[in-house]
């Protein structure tokens, strides 16, 4: 893609492909009650992890000239567990869980649509739809969850999103607005 939005808004279109995946996969299998959203880049199926959401950008100075959204999905394969990260949720594939064999392709039919409709929606009403459809697809909200800067670990109980993005904790310390980190539940 090439955004004309500034870096932050550029960075919200990691939900609109989480919400295109979802819905993409929902068409595909007629589960959607399986597929939720982990805060920032994930979709769960079953509470498995199935696929990550990697923006890219390029650009010069505080502007973004290319935007390239990659998302990996399990279909019949998945990592090995001993090559997770401690705590990681673990992998599973649309195969295991669902027994629906898909081809790439046919994901890819389904997805390229699906993100058009939520980017359009982005476009012409900003934000506000995308992270409400969002919220009511989160896994573990208003639950306990951790999240792991570069610096610290917070854990508290996942409150919301904030029209940034941004996860909302209520830790100890009170409530805590947390623009990037890893989530363990």
């Amino acid at each position: 893609m090439k955004p004309a939005d500034p870096p932050a808004r550029v960075a919200l279109r990691s939900f609109a492909a989480a919400l295109a995946l979802r819905d993409a996969l929902v068409a595909l299998t007629g589960t959607p009650a399986s597929f939720t959203l982990k805060w920032p880049n994930d979709v769960l199926c079953n509470g498995g992890k199935i696929a990550g959401i990697l923006l890219e950008s390029a650009g010069q100075g505080a502007g973004v000239s290319h935007l390239a959204i990659g998302i990996g999905v399990n279909l019949i394969a998945a990592p090995d567990p001993s090559m997770l990260e401690p705590g990681a949720l673990p992998a599973v594939t649309l195969l295991a869980e669902t027994g629906i064999r898909v081809a790439p392709e046919t994901v890819l039919a389904h997805l390229a649509p699906a993100f058009g409709v939520w980017e359009r929606r982005f476009q012409t009403e900003g934000f506000s739809p995308l992270r409400a459809a969002w919220l009511s697809h989160a896994a573990r909200l208003s639950e306990t969850i951790r999240a792991r800067t570069g610096t610290s670990t917070q854990e508290g109980r996942f409150d919301t999103i904030d029209d940034t993005g941004a996860l909302v904790l209520t830790t100890g310390e009170g409530r805590m607005t947390i623009p990037a980190a890893e989530v363990f539940f």
